[in-house]
């Protein structure tokens, strides 16, 4: 008797990776069809780094003032995922593809949990 897979046993793969400098997004296409357009600020405030997320879900620093972020750039980690490069200075995230994927289904949930967090700590989207 085989065994079932599981989504996590086989990784999204990403197909396309399209920088958008002029509307600060990222459009993500993967192999199955699945497409995600991630404006900038999301990207910035949902970034894997430890410096946001910290080393346990208990750490996770909500950070404010990046609705006018943009994407610098995007530099390819090996082929599963992505190092994007913002342009206020934030460098240390590497977005893998099941990451991409995670936060492409959960996005609007996501975004509200923050907008919910900024609005609990008094704290803005827009920049100081």
């Amino acid at each position: 008797m085989g065994a079932d897979k599981s989504v996590f046993d086989v990784p999204p793969e990403v197909v396309e990776l399209r920088l958008n400098r002029a509307e600060a997004r990222l459009d993500v296409s993967f192999a199955d069809g699945a497409h995600f357009t991630f404006p900038a600020e999301f990207l910035r405030v949902e970034s894997p780094s430890a410096e946001v997320q910290g080393h346990s879900p208990t750490q996770k620093v909500i950070v404010p003032g990046k609705a006018k972020v943009g994407l610098e750039r995007l530099e390819a980690v090996g082929n599963y995922a992505v190092r994007i490069v913002f342009d206020d200075g934030h460098d240390t995230g590497i977005f893998s593809w099941a990451y991409l994927a995670e936060l492409g289904t959960e996005q609007a949930t996501r975004w509200q949990k923050y907008l919910d967090a900024l609005a609990t700590r008094g704290l803005a989207r827009e920049p100081a």
